[in-house]
């Protein structure tokens, strides 16, 4: 893939989400984390909640569905998906995103 963070992002720890042909930098405070995500494959976000997620799209497509209703967004889109809210999407091989999430912990994305 063309597409990298830069140096001081990839000096991040690297989470450990089981997603095939996903890169994720981590960063964490005490009840928030910040994932730099690179996604080399597509990927099928299986319907999931957890607390509230902010995403700025850096590079690519995500199709999302929030709360029932589909959304597409690309590069220099913004989401939000509120704390509990069911989800669900697809993502495009070449998608970079920064997701802000408003929780401390492991993400289950139910993979």
């Amino acid at each position: 893939m063309t597409h990298t963070f830069p140096q001081p992002i990839q000096k991040l720890p690297q989470a450990d989400i089981p997603i095939k042909g996903l890169t994720a930098f981590l960063s964490q405070g005490d009840d928030q984390q910040i994932l730099f995500m690179t996604f080399e494959e597509d990927t099928v976000l299986p319907e999931h909640q957890h607390a509230g997620q902010v995403g700025f799209v850096l590079e690519g497509r995500i199709d999302l569905t929030i709360d029932g209703v589909n959304h597409t967004f690309t590069k220099g889109d913004r989401y939000f998906i509120p704390a509990g809210v069911l989800h669900s999407g697809q993502i495009y091989a070449g998608y970079m995103d920064i997701a802000f999430f408003a929780e401390v912990g492991p993400v289950d994305v139910g993979c």
